[in-house]
């Protein structure tokens, strides 16, 4: 299937609104920009690098994101960005600044960071074309990285839907597929609540202690050999077995699709707290909701990045920020609960009704519709 004719047939009212794509032989760069929706204010979105990216991947990441901004009732419409190469090649920042060119005419974008991205990319984003989210310190940004924004929004919606069906967080075990930037501060702030933290994984394995695991002891593991497996105290998994442990908490925290329907039936968590993007199909997020697992979905638990890029060109502090999150996570986790259990409804039903509803008021004061 062409890539146009992957885009339309997803296409709606809401968008997208331009599909992109970039070649530069030079630095064998393939790049995809997706603009979704800009009715509320200029689109902000993440850069993705990875090697199997797909159009199709960068467009349902962007209508993520347009719902995700709607959601957080921040003034910025959804995009992505994809970057089509492996993060560890040796010329990244020279790819990286010539996807900046590319995309510099389209001032309707503030780029920010995604996988296979950092600060110090943003900064070489920013120097090529003037505008980005998530830049270093020292550039007047807040890291998004280093304060772990959105695992801080995890560990908070997992505050609200633990309430909701009546689990006390001190009492409760997580499992955290993903040990990046998302699943380590995810571990983090989780753990600052009382939550056990029995397995994590990356792309070269999974850790599982029942009794729980190190936060410092990870850290010093994946930093010297570059994978959590070799973590001595618990046994070695793989990251389909990690999804079979019996657990409160389940976070998704890498890529997308990881919960389908291959997989999905031996699944054990009582809630989902979904972390990264897209990291379940639709059709799997129904069959845990029938099972009577509650699943928070992606736009809603991991808007903690996005609310704080959206303070930084706004010109905010880091305090102010973490408040932001803080209210606006819990507040959208509250009423995504009473509109599942209260109309019936599945929890992504639920939540891009919730958006939905804020994109289409935008586009009808503009005119758009």
């Amino acid at each position: 299937m062409r890539a146009e004719e992957e885009i339309f047939g997803y296409a709606d009212e809401i968008g997208p609104e331009k599909v992109l794509h970039f070649y530069n032989p030079k630095f064998n760069l393939r790049g995809i920009l997706v603009i979704d929706n800009t009715s509320r204010g200029p689109a902000i979105g993440g850069i993705r690098m990875a090697p199997d990216l797909t159009t199709r991947e960068v467009f349902r990441l962007a209508r993520a994101m347009t719902f995700k901004n709607a959601s957080a009732d921040i003034p910025h419409g959804g995009a992505k960005g994809g970057i089509i190469a492996d993060p560890t090649t040796p010329n990244k920042s020279e790819i990286i600044r010539a996807y900046a060119k590319f995309i510099r005419p389209y001032t309707e974008y503030i780029p920010g960071p995604d996988i296979g991205l950092d600060e110090s990319c943003m900064a070489i984003i920013f120097d090529e074309i003037g505008r980005a989210g998530g830049l270093p310190r020292e550039l007047g940004g807040i890291p998004l990285d280093e304060l772990g924004a959105t695992g801080y929004g995890v560990a908070e919606s997992a505050e609200v839907a633990a309430e909701y069906i009546g689990l006390g967080l001190d009492k409760a075990t997580a499992v955290i597929e993903g040990f990046g930037a998302v699943g380590k501060a995810s571990f983090r702030f989780l753990a600052d609540k009382g939550v056990r933290i029995i397995a994590v994984s990356d792309s070269k394995g999974a850790i599982y202690n029942p009794k729980g695991l190190d936060y410092d002891g990870l850290i010093e593991v994946k930093s010297k050999t570059g994978a959590v497996k070799n973590y001595q105290d618990g046994q070695i998994l793989s990251v389909a077995e990690l999804f079979k442990l019996e657990t409160d908490l389940l976070i998704p925290a890498a890529r997308p699709d990881v919960i389908n329907m291959e997989n999905v039936v031996d699944i054990k968590a009582k809630i989902i707290l979904e972390g990264a993007n897209i990291p379940a199909t639709s059709e799997a997020e129904r069959y845990l909701h029938d099972k009577g697992v509650l699943v928070i979905p992606d736009f809603i638990a991991n808007a903690g990045g996005v609310i704080t890029v959206a303070a930084e060109v706004r010109g905010e502090t880091e305090e102010n920020a973490f408040k932001a999150i803080k209210t606006k996570i819990r507040g959208n986790v509250k009423a995504l609960l009473d509109l599942i259990y209260k109309e019936k409804m599945y929890p992504r039903e639920a939540a891009e009704f919730l958006a939905r509803e804020r994109i289409k008021r935008s586009m009808q004061l503009r005119g758009w519709i």
